[in-house]
């Protein structure tokens, strides 16, 4: 049985917001997903409470290149580890200077207290990983699964009966609700069903979830995503139709889902970190770019 342990980076000074998973091998420690670099300190202290040093992880593995999942691999990276990644990912990985502007339009000045920094990862050390390829780490082997739909660079990591999903799986944090994390620019609602199709078809026993912990009624949860999925998607179009100012919009969705996930009763601090983990105001953004690249039949 794998030894696997999740590490909490106390993002914004809150708990099960974000985590790292770290898999003890015979190779040494291998990481999956290492957080924003903002983080980077949280990540230190739990890596060094299991015994292990920074310098004693030579293989990371990420989900995507979100920030809130990559940000501070290029920290790992200058400590000599191989970073793994969707071949979509691998050039903003080696230079993130695209990522990290576009980024800076939508945060401004609160980029570093939310991000910290990023910076280049040589190209050997990005290692672009297929779909379905098999990563073998002495007596532990991870299988890549591309999933699309939250993102089109995202990997989902089998292991043994687990899958770290990332945010294919959605975000579920502390017995709250299912929610789907909708960032522009790449939500693709009938992409991301396949991808569901593909982390069920894996029958897995549980899922690893980014944002955050362990999941063991994996198709409960994932039948509730879905329906999720649809629910948002189906609340934006009209307002896409309609072709409402994005702004004027958020307001009325944030206080759609805050009523969601009370009914489901999350405190005001749990709606807080849901807030944190899954910002609303991003997922307007993606689905109305989602209705706008289907009205356009781009997808």
């Amino acid at each position: 049985m794998e030894k696997i342990h999740i590490l909490d980076l106390n993002f914004l000074s809150t708990q099960d917001a974000i985590a790292s998973f770290l898999v003890e091998s015979e190779q040494g420690p291998i990481l999956i997903e290492t957080g924003p670099e903002s983080t980077y300190v949280a990540l230190e202290k739990s890596v060094a409470a299991l015994g292990y040093k920074m310098e004693d992880i030579k293989h990371v593995l990420l989900t995507h290149i979100h920030f809130d999942h990559a940000g501070a691999a290029w920290r790992l990276a200058a400590l000599g580890a191989k970073i793994y990644v969707h071949p979509v990912g691998k050039p903003h990985l080696e230079s993130p200077e695209k990522l990290w502007n576009s980024a800076k339009q939508i945060y401004g000045d609160d980029m570093e207290r939310l991000w910290g920094e990023m910076a280049p990862i040589p190209e050997d050390q990005v290692i672009p990983v297929k779909h379905e390829q098999v990563l073998p780490f002495g007596n532990i082997k991870f299988k890549a699964l591309h999933t699309p739909g939250h993102a089109i660079h995202h990997i989902a990591w089998k292991l043994g009966n687990i899958i770290f999903t990332g945010d294919v799986a959605g975000v579920k944090i502390n017995g709250g609700p299912v929610v789907p994390p909708c960032p522009p620019p790449d939500i693709h609602i009938e992409a991301w069903k396949i991808s569901l199709a593909i982390l069920k078809a894996e029958q897995p026993e549980g899922l690893y979830l980014t944002h955050f912990g362990i999941i063991n009624d994996v198709d409960r949860h994932l039948d509730n995503l879905s329906y999720m999925l649809n629910d948002w998607a189906r609340w934006i179009k009209p307002y896409f139709e309609a072709n409402a100012d994005q702004k004027e919009v958020i307001p009325q969705f944030m206080a759609y889902t805050q009523r969601q996930l009370k009914k489901e009763g999350c405190s005001e601090d749990l709606i807080k970190v849901y807030e944190y983990a899954n910002p609303s105001w991003m997922s307007v953004a993606g689905l109305f770019r989602y209705w706008k690249l289907k009205s356009q039949g781009r997808i």
